[in-house]
């Protein structure tokens, strides 16, 4: 029997993939056979990455590119292509939130800055990469949220608005791409132990509320996200779409 998960002779292209989910996301595609782009915005953050993987034996190439910037993100479809000649699987995970507190306060710039890298950031990947992904009648897109855009976090009012839009794109990208055999499917993570999420989960006082509410009592791992995301993207998962997936302990229960 074939294994469902072998991604052998896929491409994938994962944002935000210098370090925490996108990095785990990464590593775990490449041992299961894919080659895959590692990007981040800089250079010298995403390449011990892409280098790691190869001294694993995997085919790996890493891609700067600020998701934030159109030019950047064609760029890096360019690049990919010009490498690899295709992309099957599309991962966004790069997002970004600059302020932390309540809404009101929140300036125009930094807004925009949340808006433009977790939600028009992945529109724009997706959308570039979908006339390949349509030729070749196949495809996956597979969009990083947050249990924040299910249910609004406290201090992280925009970010769960961002995080609430991606799910609502990833719908609307799997509804009108079904025809054409492309997936698209959301993860929301919980509380995961990375740089990104630090503020919260080395702070004494929140964890001994949040402990109480969660049902397995610990902060979860980028190699238990990356996990889902393997699911994903593999022929093991070709019946669904428009899926949002928690993996939070139980915290959205």
């Amino acid at each position: 029997m074939k294994n469902p998960f072998d991604l052998s002779g896929k491409v994938a292209l994962i944002t935000g993939a210098s370090k925490g989910i996108g990095e785990a996301i990464a590593r775990i595609y490449a041992a299961s056979g894919a080659s895959v782009v590692v990007s981040s915005r800089k250079m010298e953050a995403v390449e011990p990455v892409a280098q790691a993987i190869r001294n694993e034996g995997g085919q790996a190439t890493a891609i700067a590119c600020h998701m934030g910037n159109v030019t950047d993100i064609t760029n890096l479809v360019n690049q990919s292509l010009a490498i690899y000649k295709t992309i099957d699987i599309v991962v966004n995970n790069a997002a970004t939130n600059p302020v932390f507190g309540p809404v009101v306060n929140t300036t125009e710039d930094a807004f925009d800055k949340i808006i433009n890298v977790n939600v028009k950031g992945p529109f724009e990947l997706a959308k570039q990469v979908y006339p390949l992904l349509k030729e070749k009648k196949s495809g996956s897109i597979i969009n990083i949220s947050s249990v924040g855009g299910l249910r609004p976090e406290h201090g992280l009012g925009l970010y769960s608005v961002s995080k609430a839009a991606l799910i609502s794109l990833t719908k609307v990208l799997a509804k009108e791409w079904g025809d054409d055999n492309i997936r698209a499917n959301v993860i929301c993570p919980g509380l995961i132990k990375t740089k990104f999420s630090e503020a919260l989960w080395s702070n004494d006082k929140i964890m001994n509320v949040m402990m109480k509410s969660l049902p397995m009592k610990r902060v979860g791992t980028p190699e238990e996200i990356a996990a889902l995301a393997l699911y994903l993207a593999s022929d093991a998962s070709a019946y669904s779409t428009g899926a949002v997936f928690t993996a939070d302990g139980g915290f959205t229960i």
